[in-house]
């Protein structure tokens, strides 16, 4: 049977902005900061698709992975390493590094997902049923069974 491409679904901060800056290519990484493993840890792989949803908004962009790269076993001083590295691709001014620091020096886990060919799409709504309403990342491997 082999293992089939999965398709995800990323729910970000609207606050953030990070979809426009995504779709501009500003943001050609999409970090994910957890304290225990969530959602798409050893789910999500090279080639899969990952669409883009404000909160409370519809989904309207996706982007192809390129590349995935998990950390664990955290410490501040790794977290603020990767941060260094990263931070930029992943969308962040230098000056706010500090402000994410802050918010995920204490993780002990970080996923990096490397986007390519990120495009707006027809704008749709999806059902988030039985994934849970604060859920921030759905996998799924058909979008149309969570299309509205």
């Amino acid at each position: 049977m082999g293992s089939r491409n999965m398709q995800h679904i990323a729910i970000m901060k609207k606050s953030w902005g990070l979809t426009d800056k995504i779709l501009s290519g500003e943001k050609k990484i999409e970090s994910r900061w957890y304290s225990v493993k969530y959602r798409p840890w050893d789910r999500i792989k090279e080639g899969e698709t990952v669409y883009f949803k404000d909160s409370g908004e519809p989904v309207k962009l996706k982007a192809e992975v390129n590349k995935v790269m998990q950390f664990t076993d955290l410490t501040p001083k790794r977290v603020k390493e990767i941060l260094d590295e990263y931070g930029n691709d992943d969308g962040l001014e230098k000056d706010k590094i500090p402000e994410f620091f802050e918010r995920f020096k204490d993780k002990k886990y970080c996923m990096l997902i490397f986007l390519r060919n990120p495009q707006e799409i027809k704008s749709f709504e999806i059902d988030k049923t039985g994934f849970g309403a604060m859920s921030a990342w759905i996998t799924v491997d058909n979008i149309s069974k969570i299309k509205k």
